[in-house]
């Protein structure tokens, strides 16, 4: 039996450059992009040695959106800061700050491509 049940995760785009430059405002991290790959995409910073890595994906049979599975992203001890930056990024904060006892606390929004993504913190 593996650890982690979940290795990779893609969130579908239909623009590469604003949804990375979307999640970059928000998290204040970099994105990688891949270059020369025919598959375009930007990859979340990730160890592959100790975690679960994922990436913003264009693809013809992927499509952004609402209502299907939802990832959250670890974002400990800044959920609030991520949250506040999610309307100037132009994405919506669908549910605030939630205290999910005992495992912290959760938020979920829209982003600019229409995908509904959750994060999650324990502080």
């Amino acid at each position: 039996m593996k650890d982690n049940v979940l290795n990779w995760f893609e969130l579908a785009v239909d623009d590469l450059p604003r949804a990375k430059a979307f999640y970059e405002t928000i998290l204040n991290e970099k994105l990688e992009e891949v270059a020369g790959s025919s598959l375009p995409m930007a990859i979340f910073p990730y160890d592959p040695m100790k975690g679960v890595g994922g990436s913003l994906t264009k693809m013809k049979e992927m499509k952004p959106g609402a209502g299907g599975t939802i990832i959250y992203l670890n974002v400990e001890g800044d959920l609030d800061g991520v949250l506040s930056r999610i309307p100037a990024a132009g994405g919506t904060v669908l549910k605030g700050r939630t205290d999910i006892p005992p495992h912290g606390f959760i938020g979920i929004f829209e982003d600019s491509e229409g995908n509904v993504v959750g994060l999650h913190s324990m502080a």
